[in-house]
């Protein structure tokens, strides 16, 4: 990992005053997550039948999202959760285990994992758009910064939504993930922005929040929100300094 750009601190805070007297500076540049921030799945029900192929009843379902639920806890399940979004290899054996751990599913597990990677499953958020238009059109550069196993250029094309974005940084392509800090200072060397002008959005506390160790500011959101929902991405106009006007 590289080393935090920010002051060394004691239990009081910096040891040396870094502060400008004119306050923060302004935003010039937003990163943000991909999944759970800009873009969510279909709902596993809907996944598990398309995988299957065939009608699946609500007790049938029941008992199949119960089995993932508990694959979670599953040792084997969790060992292989260790270093996903380093490498497409460790990502796709970390879902494919975990789908595998549900007996019904064990022979749908790399059909399950294709529709990670299909666009088509990936749902933007009912504010994505507006919000990702009007942080363009104020000047905002922009910046995807995901812990993923694939290319999601692909995803974000299918829904027009590409042309906003001028840094794509994934963390498999890295070798490392989240909140690595050499993934945020990365992408604001390709936006040209320095890390006190950018703000990090995402939905994991430690691991988008963990961009503010890189020197950025950074909005977490809520986890949880359904597919197609309004995200509550206006915030980040307000952080960003953009009239919603």
């Amino acid at each position: 990992m590289t080393r935090s750009p920010l002051p060394v601190c004691g239990p009081e805070g910096p040891l040396r005053a870094t502060s400008s007297p004119q306050g923060p500076s302004p935003v010039r540049a937003v990163l943000f997550d991909f999944g759970g921030t800009l873009f969510q799945m279909g709902s596993y029900a809907d996944r598990i039948r398309s995988a299957l192929g065939r009608p699946v009843g609500e007790r049938e379902m029941d008992e199949v999202l119960n089995g993932l639920e508990k694959g979670l806890t599953d040792p084997d399940v969790v060992e292989a959760q260790r270093g996903r979004d380093v490498s497409s290899r460790a990502h796709r054996h970390a879902f494919t285990t975990w789908y595998a751990s549900v007996p019904e599913l064990a022979p749908y597990a790399d059909a399950l994992y294709a529709q990670l990677q299909a666009p088509g499953h990936w749902v933007p958020y009912a504010d994505t758009r507006s919000t990702l238009a009007r942080l363009t059109d104020a000047g905002i550069a922009l910046g995807v910064v995901s812990d993923v196993g694939w290319d999601l250029r692909a995803t974000f094309a299918h829904h027009g939504l590409d042309q906003h974005f001028s840094s794509w940084v994934h963390s498999y392509a890295h070798d490392t993930e989240k909140p690595d800090p050499a993934l945020f200072a990365h992408a604001c060397r390709e936006l040209g922005a320095a890390p006190a002008e950018t703000l990090m959005v995402g939905d994991h506390p430690a691991k988008d929040g963990g961009a503010a160790g890189a020197g950025l500011r950074a909005y977490v959101l809520p986890a949880g929100a359904a597919p197609g929902a309004v995200r509550g991405l206006d915030a980040v106009l307000r952080l960003a300094g953009v009239s919603r006007a």
